[in-house]
């Protein structure tokens, strides 16, 4: 095959895989956050074993390039516990908003690899995360869409 149709960093043709990036920012977590990384790490490992065992090297290159990046992300892992209700927003509440013709909003604030906006989980790094967290049941904040309300804070 042409090298020109090969992707680089993908393996290619005995090409080490590229290292998942690693994220600057602290690695706050949420009690199901760490689950989650202690999941990955687990599945990872009975992976790298059926890959030895089975003799499949392009699996076992992506398998030890994923077990570096959730094995370093365990290892930074900082534990937040969950915030009281009311008050200020922050790392593991819950927001409430509401926009412009009623349309709700809900985010909980969470860490980088727990972040699934379609489940409403977005990291604390990201810009929504950022323009909501210190802010209070009354506040405004605007967001791609527009303004919103906050309307509660679990």
């Amino acid at each position: 095959m042409s090298r020109a149709f090969v992707k680089e960093g993908e393996g290619a043709e005995g090409e080490p895989l590229a290292e998942l990036q690693i994220s600057p920012h602290r690695n706050l977590v949420t009690a199901a956050g760490l689950a989650q990384i202690h999941g990955n790490v687990e599945r990872l490992r009975s992976e790298l074993s059926a890959a030895r065992e089975g003799g499949d090297r392009d699996a076992l290159q992506r398998v030890q390039r994923d077990l570096r990046y959730w094995s370093a992300r365990q290892s930074t892992a900082e534990l937040v516990l969950p915030p009281a209700p009311g008050g200020k927003a922050r790392f593991g509440s819950v927001v409430r908003l509401e926009g412009a013709g009623g349309m709700a909003l809900t985010y909980r604030i969470v860490g980088e690899d727990e972040a699934d906006p379609a489940a409403e989980k977005i990291s604390y790094v990201s810009p929504i995360g950022r323009a909501l967290i210190g802010r209070t049941a009354g506040d405004k904040v605007r967001l791609r869409a527009g303004v919103a309300e906050v309307v509660a804070i679990e």
